[in-house]
């Protein structure tokens, strides 16, 4: 959810339908209708509070352009009503003594209401929901020994993890003496190391299968998540069952190798089962050999191998499919194979199988194949066919996969002659659990989103597939390494993109190398406007020493640049991620308490860099704001809400990218628009300008509009739109820029002062606003001095006037970043409250001028 911020005053009683109203187009107005609004229909009419707010419900709608939607484009109501819609048919089923059951050869109402309660926890319920908390009452009142034999290591793994997701510490007992069951039914007959259907039989049971063997993994971690204590031994074992049945081409299939070496051909269901569990033994059984007495790791030593798990990418990177499981010949085991594809991504960290976004790919399935008349889904497979499966696996999916991807880790490198696509290094990757041990850390800690996930970003694929759009998924975009960076010209243009669209960059070197840190700092001066890239020490005031962990900043190194409302790039001359690789949430034995204290401090830091950059608040996956490219078809705008559009340019004008969501939020909130909060970026030369009543504009630099764009827009202006301005942290370059564009714009005229007796800072508008809370440099407006004060004083606003109504409105002082909460101490502006006030006023204030100039070009003539 995007941080919400709310005006300090709580009396704004007034709940209105606010609908779009856009300037005429340039080319061939569309057909308007006059709407009115039904009191009858409003709970809580206008009141005297907002006397000018009842014209805006007179706004004329456009007839929208409808276009079919993209598949891979995700909305966000659109996968939550989807999980929605699925937890309503599970609640549905559940019997009334709190379980689910299905039909079938033996009683799995234990695994089939473990797998319910899971589903319903990870889409958004809490074990004090009555489903729920009727699910966990009838797991809780079962023991082991009522469960079925031929199905027991399913049924306890999923238990461990129903009970593991509820986090209620009179589980941990329960937990405990079930993953020892699990332990003890690993067959050890042959060096098997895999699980069989049942665990009764212990150690010397028959042989093992894949798919039990997962489940039996993935119950283990979570035990080991909720404290209990599983061997050393045991994790050893798992790592040689699944290397031991890899087959040659990197799948795995469902059986063991037998002897003679025989294998049963590779499958998508299997080898995603492989990729993840493989992922969890490497992080289980991390050791501190070579560490030295003083607690240093060996950073400098090449990394353990993960050939295995790279070669099981690398299969489903050749074979993926969201359509069906991979070597299965058709459908069959879809869902099953669905939710391991979410595990194999997410605990690898890997975002793209080949050039599949797994997550987009498989969502936008699965929202076309649920069932419309109860919500529920099935797939093909004994027991995957039941409704009540088929939906927890399908939930399971859609609500783990949506995770919000925290970090994405840079690949980069020499690439091989003959294949463009392979690294002939891994120097990007020399700490592999690096950011995601610190995210798996990050996501137990108060005040974060309970499941984070990490990714693995090739650059040189995405200048190739997608551009900047294949950044955007992570706010923050860590880049590591031994030696020297040395990026194409096309490939620094992406991320000076992504710093653009708001984002954020952090970096250390691996092994200390000073090549590395010279090479980083000649790349930021490249991401940077002239003159503003050089890596500067943080002051010891800066936030990042303070946000979640106190650091002494005398003994943490950190340096950064600015670039928007805060430090948008960050750099760590100490090699803090190789700390990170060791941490563990259990520590191997013998941890060397030296090694424990310097990986607690390493650690730290990680977690107040992530929370100065991301606020606690990354986005999940249907919140990234894709960039938008020229496109020649009229918007969709939403009919019955207000939208507005931001206006791309060369000067930094996304330096605020959650600002004016945030203001609509507030909007919505606060006064009772409907507001919609989906983002639109659009260059001053895209007719859909046209289709929005309100541009949005700001930046910290210097900026060229061509002569077209100029045109359009005052086009736009001419016929009843507002442009909505401010310079972020009051930049002087961008002021300047504006003043200048402004000039070139309407030569006759210039920016006034807009009185503060206008009514735009009156209460006949929105708020009365006559006195503010600004941070100004200490000297007058013209200082150029680094001493700030806060004064309360009048809000000052300019604009151009157009036919007696302010077309243009302009804030010289900041308004953008104040609405994010990302303001520094030298950031001349207001503060976060007063800033939603003052843009709460504008924005209702160019509403109602947008309509006053539709309704008088409406009138008949006199």
């Amino acid at each position: 959810m995007p941080r919400k911020i709310t005006p300090g005053t709580k009396t704004l009683p007034v709940r209105v339908q606010t609908l779009a109203c856009p300037p005429r187009p340039i080319t061939s107005p569309q057909p308007s209708t006059q709407k009115k609004l039904d009191p009858s229909k409003h709970s809580n009419p206008p009141t005297s509070k907002f006397p000018l707010i009842t014209l805006i419900l007179l706004t004329i709608l456009w007839t929208a352009n409808t276009s079919p939607v993209v598949a891979t484009d995700l909305d966000e109501q659109d996968v939550k009503s989807a999980i929605d819609r699925g937890r309503k048919f599970l609640i549905k089923e559940q019997g009334h003594d709190g379980s689910w059951a299905v039909d079938g050869p033996v009683d799995s109402r234990v695994g089939v209401t473990s797998l319910s309660v899971l589903s319903l926890l990870n889409s958004g319920m809490s074990p004090q929901d009555p489903p729920v908390r009727r699910g966990l009452q009838y797991l809780r009142a079962r023991s082991p020994e009522e469960l079925s034999p031929s199905m027991e290591t399913y049924q306890v793994s999923l238990m461990i993890m129903a009970l593991s997701a509820a986090k209620e510490k009179s589980d941990v007992v329960k937990i405990a003496s079930l993953s020892q069951r699990l332990e003890d039914g690993q067959i050890t007959v042959g060096n098997s190391g895999g699980w069989s259907y049942g665990l009764r039989n212990g150690r010397g049971f028959g042989g093992g299968d894949p798919s039990n063997s997962q489940f039996a993994v993935l119950g283990l971690r979570e035990a080991v998540e909720s404290g209990a204590s599983v061997s050393r031994q045991t994790w050893e074992r798992i790592r040689d069952y699944w290397e031991r049945n890899q087959g040659g081409d990197g799948g795995w299939g469902y059986g063991e190798v037998s002897d003679k070496g025989d294998r049963t051909p590779s499958r998508g269901s299997m080898t995603v089962a492989g990729v993840a569990s493989l992922s969890i033994a490497q992080q289980m059984l991390k050791s501190d050999a070579g560490v030295a007495a003083d607690g240093t790791p060996p950073c400098c030593e090449d990394p353990e191998s993960d050939k295995h798990i790279q070669d099981g990418i690398r299969w489903l990177s050749r074979h993926f499919s969201a359509h069906q499981n991979p070597g299965s010949g058709g459908i069959m085991w879809f869902l099953y194979y669905t939710y391991g594809v979410e595990r194999a991504g997410r605990l690898s960290g890997t975002r793209f199988f080949g050039d599949h976004d797994w997550y987009r790919e498989g969502t936008a399935v699965l929202l076309k194949t649920q069932v419309p008349i109860d919500g529920h889904w099935s797939g093909s497979g004994s027991y995957e066919s039941q409704p009540v499966v088929g939906t927890g696996l399908a939930l399971l999916f859609l609500s783990k996969g949506l995770a919000p991807v925290l970090i994405n880790k840079l690949k980069y490198g020499t690439r091989h002659p003959n294949n463009p696509n392979v690294l002939v290094d891994d120097n990007w990757n020399r700490h592999p659990r690096d950011v995601r041990n610190l995210t798996e850390l990050i996501s137990g800690m108060p005040k974060w989103p309970k499941l984070l996930t990490t990714q693995e970003l090739d650059l040189a694929r995405a200048v190739k597939n997608g551009g900047v759009n294949a950044l955007l998924q992570a706010p923050v975009l860590f880049i590591t390494g031994p030696g020297k960076l040395t990026f194409t010209a096309d490939e620094i243009r992406l991320l000076k993109e992504y710093l653009e669209q708001g984002k954020f960059i952090f970096a250390c070197p691996s092994c200390q190398s000073a090549e590395f840190e010279s090479s980083f700092r000649e790349l930021v001066v490249k991401l940077m406007p002239p003159g503003e890239g050089e890596l500067k020490p943080l002051p010891p005031d800066h936030p990042v020493y303070r946000i979640e962990h106190p650091l002494q900043p005398d003994g943490v190194p950190l340096f950064g640049v600015d670039f928007g409302c805060q430090t948008s790039v960050m750099y760590s001359p100490e090699d803090v991620a190789c700390y990170w690789d060791y941490w563990a949430k259990v520590d191997p034995p013998k941890r060397n308490v030296q090694l424990k204290a310097k990986i607690v401090r390493a650690t730290q830091i990680g977690v107040n860099v992530m929370a100065y950059a991301t606020g606690r608040e990354p986005p999940d996956k249907t919140q990234v704001r894709d960039a938008i490219v020229h496109d020649s078809e009229l918007d969709n705008v939403e009919r019955g809400l207000l939208q507005i559009a931001q206006i791309k340019h060369d000067g930094a004008w996304n330096a605020a990218p959650h600002a004016l969501r945030n203001l609509l939020v507030a909007l919505n909130e606060a006064v009772g628009m409907s507001a919609s909060t989906r983002m639109r970026d659009l260059p001053l030369n895209d007719k859909n300008i046209f289709r929005y009543p309100v541009l949005y504009m700001h930046g910290r630099n210097r900026f060229t509009i061509a002569a077209e764009e100029r045109q359009q827009l005052k086009a736009y202006l001419d016929r009843g739109g507002v442009l909505v301005a401010d310079s972020c942290c009051g930049a002087k370059p961008f002021d300047k820029g504006f003043r200048d564009f402004m000039s070139q714009l309407y030569p006759e005229k210039k920016l006034e002062r807009i009185p503060i007796s206008h009514e735009l800072f009156s209460d006949k508008v929105g708020l009365d606003i006559k006195l503010l809370k600004r941070r100004t440099a200490e000297g007058g407006e013209n200082s150029s001095g680094g001493n700030f004060t806060v004064r309360t004083t009048e809000p000052i606003l300019e604009g151009i006037e157009l036919d007696g109504r302010f077309a243009v409105i302009y804030s010289k002082y900041d308004i953008s970043c104040a609405l994010e909460r990302q303001v520094s101490g030298n950031c001349e502006g207001y503060f976060p409250e007063d800033a939603v006030k003052l843009g709460t006023n504008i924005v209702l204030y160019a509403m109602l001028q947008s309509l006053r100039f539709k309704t008088a070009e409406l009138l008949p003539a006199k």
